[in-house]
């Protein structure tokens, strides 16, 4: 599976220039690549305070246009997140959208970043299934979400192969990005993709550094600090030759976790 993990430079209060940017680039990446991963809220950037206007539906002219991009060019795409509208609420939602332009499942931040109220503009979701994608197990996460290993561990107990990470996380942590997503591989035995973002808000960087990770916790393709689309070949095989001579998820005390 060839995959794309789409850095881009994010502007701050200037969400038609970053739908526009966004779709140039996933429509370029999308010719020669079997799937396509955004950042955290890359519509809109981490301006929240305009989130009543600025909220996507569902059936948003931003999630058709993808959808439209995935049937065309049979590539699927895990459409970062956008902030999303449903039921008198707005959710940091993280759309997969199969080869076929179908939605198969979407996913809410289930952890809100306290250090910056996000709790004040996102309601927390507590949707954590797993879907399959071009026929494998996948699972979502976004950000923050990184630092709760439980909400990783579920999902591969699920049967995850691959759980994607969209976010916009600043260089200040930057070491930490990188552990954390290399101890979510490793421990269990999956492929993480970890897609960040570039550019900077209130002029704190953001740190970049997507990357792709694999079951040994060995990072297999890393971008910088700039834009960047940064593409990684992985092989499923790949799992079940680390399971192979260590399996920790066959040990794991289910009890312990729910």
């Amino acid at each position: 599976m060839k995959i794309a993990l789409l850095q881009l430079e994010i502007l701050e209060k200037n969400k038609a220039a970053n739908v526009a940017h966004g779709l140039q680039l996933a429509h370029s990446a999308a010719t020669d690549h079997d799937l396509l991963v955004l950042p955290e809220v890359w519509t809109t950037g981490y301006s929240l305070g305009h989130l009543a206007e600025e909220a996507e539906e569902p059936a948003s002219p931003v999630i058709g246009e993808l959808q439209r991009l995935a049937a065309e060019k049979q590539c699927a795409i895990i459409a970062g997140s956008v902030p999303m509208r449903r039921g008198g609420k707005i959710y940091n939602t993280s759309v997969a959208i199969a080869k076929d332009g179908g939605i198969v499942n979407m996913y809410d931040k289930a952890h809100l970043f306290g250090l910056f109220n996000e709790e004040r503009f996102f309601a927390p979701g507590s949707n954590f299934q797993t879907f399959e994608l071009d026929g494998l197990c996948c699972g979502s996460t976004i950000c923050y979400d990184l630092r709760f290993p439980e909400l990783y561990r579920h999902l591969a107990l699920q049967g995850a192969q691959l759980i994607f990470c969209p976010a916009e996380w600043p260089e200040a942590r930057g070491d930490i990005w990188r552990l954390l997503a290399q101890a979510r591989a490793a421990e269990n035995h999956i492929f993480v993709a970890a897609v960040n973002c570039a550019g900077s808000f209130k002029g704190a960087p953001f740190y970049g550094h997507s990357m792709v990770i694999a079951p040994s916790g060995k990072i297999l393709a890393e971008a910088g600090m700039e834009e960047e689309v940064l593409s990684c070949t992985i092989d499923l095989a790949d799992i079940a030759k680390v399971r192979g001579r260590l399996n920790a998820l066959a040990d794991v005390r289910k009890e312990l976790i729910q």
